[in-house]
């Protein structure tokens, strides 16, 4: 079992940008698809943006399509969400997950291992 860090979280005004980062421990980060999803207060979690083992299959919520962008450093055991033009209601907490299977699935539930998550708030 792998565990996975995340941070890069904080208060930033709409329309600013973060980025976060996951690490993952362990030698075999680069077979796993990394996911990244949130949850708002009183919200269910909800799938955020996920990358292919390979790193050329991504899939985004269409919340996000077009201001955030998933990417992976296999040689950091990184992955990465860069987040710009951020609202309001992108604020949440945010996890990473990983599974070790090729499809950046939306489905949180299929994903095994999980991130204690990082706090993002976009003041209005």
């Amino acid at each position: 079992q792998v565990q996975l860090v995340e941070s890069g979280g904080g208060l930033v005004q709409a329309g600013g940008s973060l980025r976060l980062s996951c690490v993952v421990s362990g030698r075999t980060f680069s077979s796993y698809t990394m996911g990244w999803f949130r949850r708002a207060p009183g919200k269910e979690r909800e799938f955020v943006a996920a990358i292919s083992q390979s790193g050329g299959n991504t899939n985004y919520a269409d919340s996000v399509k077009g201001r955030f962008t998933i990417s992976r450093d296999d040689a950091k055991n990184t992955v990465y969400l860069q987040m710009n033009s951020l609202k309001p209601e992108d604020t949440a907490v945010y996890y990473c997950a990983g599974r070790r299977y090729p499809a950046p699935t939306p489905q949180g539930q299929w994903y095994d291992s999980w991130g204690q998550g990082t706090q993002v708030t976009v003041s209005s």
